[in-house]
């Protein structure tokens, strides 16, 4: 009987252990997956805020911005805008979209994601874009 005691004790000694090791993955599976969400919604939050500043624009003919996109846009903008732009507005990218057309027709749009800065006059601007082009 003395025997089976002392087994059963090294089986349940064996199963305490188990248990505490299965605990603390249980803790670090926890925190992995609290970070995930966390991580997750960070990653939808900047993916929002990415596509805050994108500015498309309509109706340009095929060919219109010649070989400098930025320096278009900048014109084109100050032209819409009215405001003169000093130090010029940085663009992160600028790009036509859709095909292009045989005819000097439009393409479709043309998406350019714009980086204003924090200064007052970037300020204004972002305001005045979006009035010129939702009217």
């Amino acid at each position: 009987m003395r025997s089976d005691i002392e087994g059963f004790q090294s089986r349940v000694t064996g199963l305490e252990q188990r248990i505490g090791s299965l605990e603390a993955q249980a803790t670090v599976a926890q925190d992995r997956e609290q970070d995930l969400l966390y991580l997750r919604s960070k990653l939808t939050d900047l993916e929002d805020r990415s596509r805050r500043d994108n500015i498309r624009l309509l109706g340009i003919p095929e060919n219109e911005e010649g070989t400098d996109m930025q320096a278009f846009l900048n014109s084109t903008l100050s032209k819409l805008t009215s405001l003169d732009f000093d130090p010029p507005l940085e663009f992160q990218w600028a790009h036509r979209v859709g095909p292009k057309c045989s005819d000097n027709s439009s393409r479709p749009d043309q998406p350019s994601h714009a980086y204003y800065g924090t200064t007052k006059p970037a300020k204004y601007f972002k305001q005045r874009v979006a009035m010129v082009l939702s009217e």
